[in-house]
């Protein structure tokens, strides 16, 4: 499915996304991500600590999300049951674990261990593709 076909994005106030059994319907599924930024950022409400998101696929186990943050956002101390890959397509992150504190600017990739608490800070106006490997089961969530 291409950006194209789906219909505009929405933030969570209005709840006028595609539903995601719809969304993660097919065989084949693929974004233009510059595309989803824009639709991200045109989303009527105010972003939640400086972000919004989208989960842009989810089966297999497999969850794929990204993020588009102000300068300033962040995500706070979280953790995932799953292997976590971040990876930065715009801007500069920080990334904080009980291990580092990692500057990763636009192209850097960091792969977590499932359970791994980590916490996000955008230094700037910063997109991220994150992608988590759950149990298959978690599937079927909403």
């Amino acid at each position: 499915m291409s950006t194209t076909d789906r219909q505009p994005a929405a933030t969570h106030h209005d709840h006028h996304r595609t539903p995601p059994r719809e969304r993660f319907l097919g065989n084949e599924h693929l974004f233009d991500l510059d595309a989803e930024t824009r639709r991200l950022r045109t989303e009527p409400g105010e972003a939640r600590d400086g972000h919004r998101q989208i989960t842009l696929f989810r089966g297999g186990g497999i969850s794929i999300v990204l993020f588009d943050f102000e300068a300033g956002g962040r995500l706070k101390d979280h953790a995932a049951d799953g292997y976590v890959t971040v990876h930065v397509l715009s801007g500069e992150i920080e990334m904080a674990t009980a291990d580092a504190e990692r500057r990763m600017p636009a192209g850097s990739l960091l792969v977590l261990r499932p359970g791994i608490r980590h916490d996000v800070r955008a230094e700037t106006a910063s997109q991220m593709l994150l992608t988590v490997r759950l149990d298959p089961a978690e599937d079927d969530r909403p």
